[in-house]
C-alpha cells in the first residue's frame, strides 16, 4: 500500500536522494534541532506565564489591581494567538512546506469522504494529480470503500479529527482532543490497515494539548503554505488569486471537497498550477519542514 500518511513512524530510507536535497537536509539538521529547542522554550514560557498570571493577580490585587488584570489578559493573549493562528509555532512544530528542488506542490483536500469523492478521484486521474485527503473519521466509518479507493488510486489519507468540531476543537480539554484524534485513527485504520501519521486540526486551530497528544502517537501536525478559503467562497478565480501569491516549490495547498463548487474549483486550480509548470505530488515524510507562516 502506497499511503505515506498512514505510517506510524517515519521511514528515513525514503529521504530524497537528489544531492542538493540531501545536502540541504543534512546541513540544516542542527538548525532544526535549535528551532525545536526554541519552540520548546517558548511553549514553556507561555504555559508558565499562564499559570503564574492568576497568582500574580492575587498578590497585586490589593495594591495594583489593574496591573494584575493586565498580566492575566496578556497571558490569555499569548495562549490564544498561537491557538487561533494555524501556522504559528509557539506551541510546537507545524509543517508548512516540504523540501524539493523541483516545481512541485502538495495538494491536500479536507473534509471527505463526501458524495463527490469519486468524481474528485476521476478528476485527479485525468490531470495526473496525487493528493492527500484529510478525512473526517465519522465519514470514513460510513464510506470505508471510498477511503480504500483513495488509497488504491495512489493517494494518501490523513486525520482531520473524527467529528470535525470546528467551533470548539481549539478550546477542547486534553481528553476530547485525544478522543477526536484516536477515533479518526481507528476509522482510517479500519480501511487502510494502519493508523495515519499526519494530522490537521479543524480550521487549522490547535491548543496547547494538541502537540503532546500527537507526539505520544508519533504523528505530525500539518499546516499549509496557501489556502483558497474555498470552504466559504465559491468563485474559482478568487480562490486561485488567494493561492498564487504564496505559490512556490514545496508549497502545501489546502482545498476542500463536498461543496457544490468543489469540483469546479479543484479543476480550475489544478489547470492553473500546471500551466505554471507545477506538478502536484505527495512528499515523503522526511521532506516535511517547518518555517514561518505564509498566511
Amino acid at each position: 500500500m502506497r499511503n505515506r500518511a498512514i505510517r506510524h513512524t517515519p521511514d528515513h530510507s525514503l529521504q530524497p536522494t537528489h544531492y542538493g536535497l540531501r545536502r540541504s537536509h543534512d546541513h540544516s539538521s542542527a538548525s532544526h534541532d535549535g528551532a525545536g529547542r526554541e519552540r520548546s522554550l517558548i511553549r514553556a514560557l507561555i504555559l508558565g506565564f499562564a499559570i503564574a498570571a492568576p497568582l500574580a493577580l492575587i498578590v497585586l490585587w490589593p495594591h495594583a489591581p489593574l496591573a494584575g488584570a493586565g498580566l492575566v489578559a496578556l497571558s490569555h493573549m499569548l495562549l490564544l494567538y498561537p491557538t487561533l493562528r494555524p501556522n504559528v509555532q509557539w506551541l510546537g512544530p507545524v509543517i508548512t512546506h516540504f523540501a524539493t528542488s523541483r516545481n512541485e506542490v502538495w495538494l491536500t483536500i479536507d473534509d471527505g469522504p463526501t458524495d463527490d469523492t469519486r468524481a474528485v478521484l476521476d478528476l485527479f486521474d485525468r490531470h495526473d494529480v496525487k493528493a492527500t485527503f484529510f478525512v473526517k473519521g465519522v465519514l470514513a466509518e460510513q464510506h470505508i470503500d471510498v477511503v480504500q479507493e483513495m488509497l488504491t488510486r495512489g493517494h494518501t489519507v490523513a486525520n482531520h479529527t473524527h467529528a470535525h468540531p470546528s467551533g470548539s476543537f481549539w478550546c477542547s480539554p486534553p481528553g476530547r482532543v485525544a478522543s477526536e484524534i484516536d477515533a479518526c485513527n481507528r476509522a482510517i485504520a479500519t480501511a487502510a490497515g494502519t493508523a495515519p501519521r499526519w494530522f490537521r486540526a479543524p480550521v487549522g486551530m490547535k491548543n496547547f494539548t494538541v502537540h503532546p497528544t500527537l507526539a505520544r502517537r508519533g504523528m505530525r501536525l500539518i499546516g499549509w503554505t496557501a489556502r483558497g478559503f474555498d470552504a466559504v467562497r465559491s468563485d474559482p478565480r478568487e480562490i486561485l488569486a488567494r493561492i498564487l501569491p504564496h505559490l512556490c516549490p514545496g508549497a502545501i495547498i489546502v482545498l476542500h471537497q463536498g461543496r457544490e463548487h468543489s469540483l469546479r474549483v479543484l479543476e480550475y486550480v489544478i489547470i492553473a498550477l500546471k500551466e505554471r509548470g507545477y506538478a502536484l505530488v505527495i512528499p515523503e515524510d522526511a521532506q516535511l519542514q517547518t518555517r514561518a507562516a505564509q498566511i
